[in-house]
């Protein structure tokens, strides 16, 4: 490789960890402002994050296709102007009478506008990541590296949204958060004009037939087999935090543990920043330590984690950033740990060896992430009927099926076109 078109390689992959940041950050906006919007509608805690994730169900195929068509770096510049629009969307509905169930759906829509935005640059930055690492583990320690940007990006967002909305009452609505609504609304402007006068080496993309491609990627088992893992994996992501943030934040007489989304935020906090912690020592071993070995031992460390957690009294309890907690939370945090490398190792083992239909793959693969909003809304349902805590039994399956993909799903099932 010349010096030039390294140097090129190194300009797309800091150009692709800046956007892995901006992924988390438009992500995590979604639990926090879903206490606000419970105090209203009971039933309305998840459904922000449901509609962030449901764009994943419309936009993963199509944004592989656009990758193929327009490549890399416009598809890039489409969802930071998404993202824009997205967040100006919600910061209309800040402006408008909080009770009135109309400002609700005019949020859920900029929520929607949000999640094509994330959806797409998700697709755009995996696989830009993964071959200019050249696959394998070195395209797996790309990943990981950026996983760590987007976790620095997912620890600080629930902080600033907890500490803008303080003691949640039914008088609290999104305007105490505008100010976070505006500063997303400038990095994405900022961004998109970063993205524009870069020039980013992109990995070469092969036209192909839409149906084609699909067919082909598909063909593949361990391809089909890790789409059901993502979709199981950001349910887990998002659940575990999502539903600490209702169980510590909640008002106590409506269930919650401390009743404060200023503290609640800040130790939920702490499980992204442990995703930091876990992605940037993945990043540092993932040249010697495969990908299927940091899956197998993270799935069974979190299994036990969260078995802790849920079988642990409740009246055991300790001080956390300055608030008495039950110790069980700290297991449930610990999880961040374990959660940090499967976004990465998931995507490396289920695009291994596709070659040309690695674009049509991630599409498939982004169009499952719905299942970030999907199950951690199931969750919540779960939550209403048999408490926040017994609701981690369904994250505890879902990690099950993580750890079957990891010792068997995963292995390649025919060799690369």
């Amino acid at each position: 490789m010349t010096k030039e078109k390294k140097n090129g390689a190194l300009v797309s992959i800091i150009a692709m960890m800046f956007l892995f940041a901006m992924i988390a950050f438009v992500t995590n906006m979604a639990a926090p402002f879903g206490t606000i919007w419970k105090e209203h509608y009971s039933w309305a805690g998840m459904m922000g994050n449901m509609m962030n994730f449901a764009a994943y169900l419309f936009m993963g195929i199509p944004a592989g296709i656009m990758i193929t068509k327009i490549g890399y770096k416009k598809t890039a510049l489409v969802a930071l102007a998404l993202g824009f629009i997205g967040m100006l969307v919600q910061y209309l509905s800040s402006l408008m009478d909080a009770s009135a169930i109309s400002t609700y759906v005019v949020y859920l829509l900029g929520a929607f506008i949000c999640g094509f935005c994330v959806c797409i640059l998700n697709t755009v930055v995996n696989p830009m990541l993964n071959l200019l690492g050249g696959g394998g583990n070195r395209g797996n320690q790309l990943i990981q590296t950026g996983g760590s940007l987007n976790s620095l990006a997912a620890t600080l967002t629930p902080m600033l949204a907890g500490l803008m909305i303080g003691e949640i009452t039914k008088d609290t609505s999104l305007v105490a958060v505008q100010p976070l609504l505006l500063i997303a609304m400038a990095i994405f402007a900022v961004s998109f004009c970063i993205i524009y006068f870069t020039k980013l080496q992109e990995p070469e993309t092969e036209a192909q037939n839409v149906m084609e491609g699909v067919k082909g990627a598909l063909s593949y088992r361990h391809l089909v087999l890790g789409i059901i893992a993502i979709f199981f994996y950001v349910g887990i992501e998002i659940g575990i935090p999502g539903q600490l943030l209702f169980y510590l934040g909640e008002p106590v007489a409506n269930g919650g543990v401390l009743g404060s989304m200023a503290i609640a935020g800040t130790i939920a906090g702490i499980y992204w920043l442990l995703m930091l912690v876990g992605r940037f020592s993945s990043s540092l071993i993932s040249g010697k330590v495969s990908p299927r070995s940091q899956l197998i031992c993270t799935s069974a460390l979190a299994i036990i984690l969260l078995l802790i957690a849920i079988f642990m009294p409740e009246d055991i309890k300790m001080t956390l950033k300055g608030a008495e907690v039950p110790v069980k939370v700290l297991f449930i945090i610990l999880c961040g740990i374990c959660t940090s490398v499967m976004w990465g190792v998931v995507f490396n083992l289920a695009t291994e060896g596709l070659g040309k239909y690695t674009a049509a793959a991630s599409g498939l693969f982004m169009t499952m992430v719905v299942g970030g909003g999907v199950m951690p809304l199931i969750q919540n349902l779960m939550a209403e009927k048999i408490g926040d805590i017994q609701s981690y039994w369904l994250v505890v399956a879902m990690l099950a099926y993580m750890l079957f993909y990891a010792l068997i799903g995963s292995k390649p099932s025919k060799k690369a076109e």
